[in-house]
């Protein structure tokens, strides 16, 4: 999905109130901290390259049932709401997603709602196939532990559906829509090789602490018009 025409994104904020999300209330810029150390950063090559379907019976493996527990427990530490098995340095097609509601603690009731984001228990994807369901769009910032310490506005499908198998091996089907739906998106790019950058709005790339010194609060609306300018 490539990053809409602005005039596109504009139109819709200003015709929708769903696609009206802001950020978070306004923090005091500090200093970043440091990225996670087992987290690989924009500019290695496995985060560039299509990971590789795994095969089925190598699943139950303990190499890989490893692999499954440290990206949950890395995933936690960093802390983040999803994370792809090229993170942390492995080319294949594994994802972890979980959203806690100490991680949405910042956000107002309003800013939940707008969202669309709810807790989600933690999943396990391993060769998810991702599928989009209808046309609806939101776009809302972002931001990725592989591009720590930064941000910028990125448009995603409202609902999607994903198939594949869990941690045992089995199918599963998991149909979600909101910040679930956002997150599973931004993991399986990274499946693809695709960092949201690739589909951001550039104008509105910075960093995390200006972002918010910035924007949070205002509508998406206001946010696009003065990019227009």
């Amino acid at each position: 999905m490539p990053s809409p025409p602005l005039a596109r994104l504009l139109a819709l904020a200003l015709t929708s109130a769903a696609c009206a999300p802001t950020v978070s209330k306004p923090m005091p810029p500090s200093a970043p901290s440091a990225p996670h150390p087992d987290i690989v950063q924009a500019g290695d090559p496995v985060l560039r390259g299509r990971a590789s379907e795994l095969a089925v019976e190598r699943i139950a493996t303990a190499e890989v049932q490893e692999l499954i527990d440290r990206m949950i427990a890395t995933m936690r530490a960093a802390p983040g709401v999803g994370l792809a098995a090229p993170q942390v340095g492995v080319p294949w097609r594994i994802l972890v997603l979980e959203d806690r509601a100490d991680l949405m603690a910042r956000l107002t009731p309003a800013e939940l709602r707008e969202r669309e984001r709810v807790e989600l228990a933690v999943h396990v994807f391993i060769n998810p196939v991702l599928r989009p369901i209808g046309d609806d769009t939101r776009t809302f910032f972002e931001g990725c532990l592989s591009v720590h310490g930064y941000t910028a506005l990125v448009e995603r499908h409202a609902e999607v559906e994903v198939t594949g198998l869990d941690r045992r091996g089995q199918p599963q089907t998991l149909r979600v829509r909101g910040w679930p739906a956002r997150i599973l998106q931004h993991e399986v790019d990274h499946l693809d090789g695709t960092l949201y950058v690739d589909r951001m709005l550039t104008r509105s790339f910075s960093t995390g602490d200006q972002a918010r010194a910035r924007h949070a609060g205002r509508p998406i609306a206001e946010i696009l018009a003065e990019f227009a300018r």
